[in-house]
């Protein structure tokens, strides 16, 4: 059965952002509207069109070496948590790029969260810090990044909340096809 979720990441994977897809996806998927707009092939970013995971590349890979962390990962995280937006803000609280709470982010060092190269660099020693704690499972990883350790570990894994496995799921997804090569999206 095809579920809403697989419905996103088929759109987000075929570049379908045109207002009748759009109207496939359910209002209910509004955290993934961003990846969708995203999804738009452009030649280069624009002013109009916002920042792209793309335009930080110096930093995604400066953050990807001090944390041995796979830059093509970082980009993933992005896309799915902000678009590329670094001034994106989630319903929670959740701020810039790589979406850090305010508590997450002090603890980081993160004094800005909507400066890119802040952001970019707490998200990604958060990353670091939850891929040791899960001896490197990156399923559990990603998703103690978006629900919290303690619901991983409550529910001995991938907690059962719809979003958090959507998470997983499309940032899983956007990893693999940037390791093989694949265009950002």
């Amino acid at each position: 059965m095809t579920t809403p979720a697989d419905l996103v990441v088929w759109l987000v994977l075929q570049g379908l952002s045109s207002p009748a897809a759009r109207r496939l996806v359910p209002s209910s998927h509004q955290r993934f509207a961003s990846v969708l707009r995203a999804s738009r092939a452009r030649p280069a970013a624009s002013a109009k069109e916002g920042p792209s995971p793309d335009d930080y590349d110096g930093i995604i890979a400066a953050a990807a070496r001090r944390y041995g962390i796979s830059p093509h990962l970082i980009r993933a995280v992005i896309q799915v948590e902000s678009g590329g937006n670094p001034r994106a803000v989630s319903p929670a609280g959740a701020k810039g790029l790589m979406q850090l709470m305010d508590g997450t982010a002090r603890r980081l060092g993160v004094k800005d969260p909507f400066d890119p190269a802040e952001n970019i660099f707490g998200g990604t020693r958060l990353l670091r810090e939850l891929l040791d704690r899960y001896g490197g499972n990156l399923e559990l990883a990603l998703a103690a990044y978006n629900a919290g350790p303690g619901a991983v570990d409550r529910f001995g894994g991938v907690p059962p909340y719809a979003e958090t496995q959507k998470f997983v799921r499309l940032v899983k997804t956007l990893f693999d096809r940037y390791r093989q090569g694949g265009e950002a999206l």
